[in-house]
């Protein structure tokens, strides 16, 4: 039964590319040689150090249990697995997606986190610090800096293909996913988390096939199993209800984003056996044994940054992957087959494209918790390997920044990013909503907007001027006030950007495993496709033979090609 959505309320396939890594083969030489030799002084020298290290590393453990940066959500545990031996468990794979996340970006959620410690002279480690293994190169076949749509499809597809390009490749034709031939060649569970839309573009990017991400629309209809393949995807958390309502729905709590009147909620509950839900109420009550398929979205659009988020309408990126795969993990659902898991901390990306540092940081933290959560299911799931990348990064984020002319100081300042209490977004659409109202004074600029949104009581003549002219100027857009709000906190806080688009920096590579995978095939610098390769590898999959099978439909072929046309994404706007 589809229950109601309520709108939140505005208030607060191969194998992996060989590469002389010289120093990683000079390592694996080194530690096996000492393997082969355990006698000796240096034999006990190196015990000591294994034995620090692993106290060391229990010590932080526990020190990490009590920060409150750290949202709470159950920890993961399964009496039903206990007595299984490793055999016993069949391949999973979860594989994360921290869009728009670079290697600064890490660094400055690692040092902020420390520093609301309170103690400088400790290093508590985030979640995802103890599983790197490594870099990828992000560029696409179109570009050196990729989008996202073209990065996702190098993970799903394996193959490089031009910016804005869905599941196809650099001809527009569709290319078979990791996704699709997890469940038609092996039977296994598959399942889409995202804080965006999940008609966006990396979500998109596993089950759906369009020559424009734009056509939002029709991957909607892909995503409920309107493609030559059927129903492909058993799972879906996220937003995006506006592209499966018809044309007719107009309500401000239920719009529409399509141009048909098509009900793609009751298409999926009749023709495809989708049970539908709208709400958090419904998400509370799912539980290990809920029907698949099913889909609970939360909103029209994509879900709130984490430092906007009201917890009473919307769940978490952590709430909503440890309800996942205790849905798919289990060994009742996975058995014999397994599964295959994607999850996206979507909104990572676009508060860095507003160069928001506070809505950037809040929910790098909560990608932070969704991976220590996965982390601790992975270690009761022998044979599931966990994988984290970014499809780019984005924002040019550095930490340091020289404000005027004066030689700069060799610091940045956490405590303006502190005093953060809404997003650049939430607080434009706060000013543009009261310049429509004629109430947009001075005086709520700088007390609804400056101090109580961004913590700042120090604003200068010149900062307060750009706000009122742009009122004076009657716009009808907010992305420009959302920018001056994020560089007024990037300012303070000695924050640098080079661009609100996305740049061609490598990312970092983390992977985690029990038992079973060998996650060492990932170490040192890949490329993006390679991700492809070693998970279709590991789940003996043949995305070559889904490919077939797509083209086969010269209808479903020459839909996608005829899309590209009409629904191409619009100029450099790619996200």
């Amino acid at each position: 039964m589809m229950q109601s959505a309520g709108r939140t309320k505005y208030n607060s396939v191969g194998t992996l590319s060989e590469q002389p890594f010289a120093f990683e083969n000079y390592y694996l030489l080194e530690r096996r040689k000492y393997t082969l030799h355990p006698s000796g002084r240096l034999h006990g020298w190196l015990i000591s150090i294994v034995v620090f290290t692993m106290v060391a590393t229990m010590l932080l453990l526990v020190a990490m249990t009590g920060d409150e940066e750290i949202s709470a959500v159950p920890s993961v545990h399964d009496a039903s697995v206990e007595s299984m031996s490793t055999s016993d468990f069949p391949p999973g794979v979860i594989l994360m997606i921290s869009d728009g996340f670079g290697p600064a970006s890490e660094t400055f959620a690692h040092q902020f986190h420390n520093w609301r410690q309170g103690d400088t002279t400790k290093d508590v480690p985030l979640p995802l610090d103890d599983i790197l293994v490594g870099h990828a190169r992000t560029k696409s076949f179109s570009s050196l800096v990729t989008d996202s749509a073209a990065g996702a499809t190098a993970f799903s597809c394996g193959l490089k293909t031009y910016n804005g390009a869905v599941g196809v490749d650099d001809k527009s034709q569709p290319c078979g996913t990791l996704l699709e031939s997890a469940k038609v060649h092996r039977g296994m569970m598959t399942g889409l988390v995202v804080t965006s839309r999940i008609t966006h573009a990396t979500p998109a990017s596993f089950s759906s096939h369009v020559a424009g991400r734009d056509d939002e629309n029709a991957i909607a209809a892909q995503l409920i199993g309107d493609s030559p393949l059927g129903r492909v995807v058993d799972l879906m958390f996220g937003g995006g209800t506006c592209h499966f309502r018809p044309n007719t729905s107009s309500s401000a709590d239920t719009p529409s984003c399509r141009s048909d009147s098509r009900d793609l909620f009751k298409e999926a509950q009749e023709n495809h056996d989708w049970n539908v839900y709208l709400d958090r109420a419904a998400f509370d009550g799912l539980d290990a044994n809920a029907k698949l398929p099913l889909m609970n979205l939360f909103d029209p659009s994509h879900l709130e940054y984490e430092i906007d988020r009201n917890s009473t309408t919307q769940p978490s990126l952590a709430e909503m992957a440890y309800k996942a795969v205790q849905i798919l993990g289990t060994p009742e659902r996975q058995a014999p087959n397994g599964y295959f898991l994607v999850i996206e901390g979507s909104r990572i990306d676009m508060a860095a494209h507003t160069n928001d540092p506070a809505a950037h940081v809040h929910d790098i933290w909560e990608y932070q918790e969704t991976v220590k959560k996965m982390k601790e299911f992975v270690k009761t799931r022998p044979n599931t390997v966990l994988i984290s990348i970014s499809d780019h990064e984005t924002g040019g984020l550095t930490l340091g920044r020289q404000v005027g002319n004066d030689y700069p100081e060799y610091k940045w300042n956490p405590s303006a990013i502190e005093r953060v209490q809404k997003s650049a977004e939430t607080l434009a659409a706060q000013w543009i909503h009261a310049v429509q109202q004629n109430v947009a004074s001075e005086s709520f600029l700088q007390k609804s907007i400056f101090k109580q949104g961004l913590g700042i009581d120090d604003a200068t003549s010149d900062e307060t001027a750009w706000f009122m002219e742009w009122r004076n100027d009657a716009p009808d857009s907010d992305g420009d006030v959302a920018y001056q709000l994020g560089d007024m906190v990037s300012r303070r806080a000695l924050i640098g950007w080079t661009t609100h688009g996305h740049t061609a920096v490598d990312v970092n590579l983390y992977a985690y495993a029990n038992e079973g995978p060998n996650i060492d095939e990932l170490r040192g610098v890949i490329d993006n496709v390679d991700i492809a390769h070693f998970v279709s590898k590991y789940l003996n999959l043949d995305i070559q033979d889904i490919t077939k099978r797509l083209n086969a439909n010269k209808t479903f072929v020459d839909n996608v090609a005829a899309n590209k046309r009409t629904h191409a994404p619009r100029g450099p706007y790619f996200h």
